[in-house]
């Protein structure tokens, strides 16, 4: 499983444009999962996502939470973290996990940031052609890989 944390000032995702999901100051995540994955990557993942202490404190560094500084989340499914461009120039996604698992878990990884951690998660809808609007603050963007932990 694959996360995209980018520390944002706003963002918004709109499917048809109508906006399904709109958040102020917080993270803007792209959520990839792949075959194999299980709700134990999903909650290591949310885990770190929740206590990243990636905002400012009075001093400018970064030592402050999600939750510390009111922020919220925008969750987005993101099968193309999982691209395999090896070989020639079409990209592959072959490791992307299918819908079947891919969306329970997704929907598992958001729920585990609501209800476990108290955040706030807004969301864009699972296979839709979305639009993603944000604003990356710092830039800041770290990418999580559930192997690496």
């Amino acid at each position: 499983m694959r996360v995209v944390v980018q520390r944002c000032s706003r963002a918004e995702v709109r499917i048809n444009n109508q906006v399904v999901g709109r958040i102020d100051r917080g993270f803007m995540l792209l959520v990839g999962i792949t075959d194999g994955d299980t709700q134990v990557e999903a909650d290591l993942l949310a885990k770190k996502v929740a206590q990243m202490r990636i905002f400012e404190d009075s001093q400018g560094k970064m030592n402050l939470s999600l939750k510390e500084v009111n922020g919220a989340i925008l969750s987005i499914s993101q099968f193309t973290l999982f691209a395999d461009c090896r070989k020639g120039n079409r990209p592959s996604f072959v490791r992307a996990a299918g819908p079947a698992t891919a969306e329970p878990l997704y929907n598992y990884f958001n729920s585990i940031l609501r209800e476990q951690y108290n955040l706030s998660v807004q969301t864009g809808r699972f296979g839709a052609d979305m639009k993603v609007d944000f604003i990356n603050d710092g830039p800041v963007t770290i990418l999580l890989d559930s192997t690496d932990f």
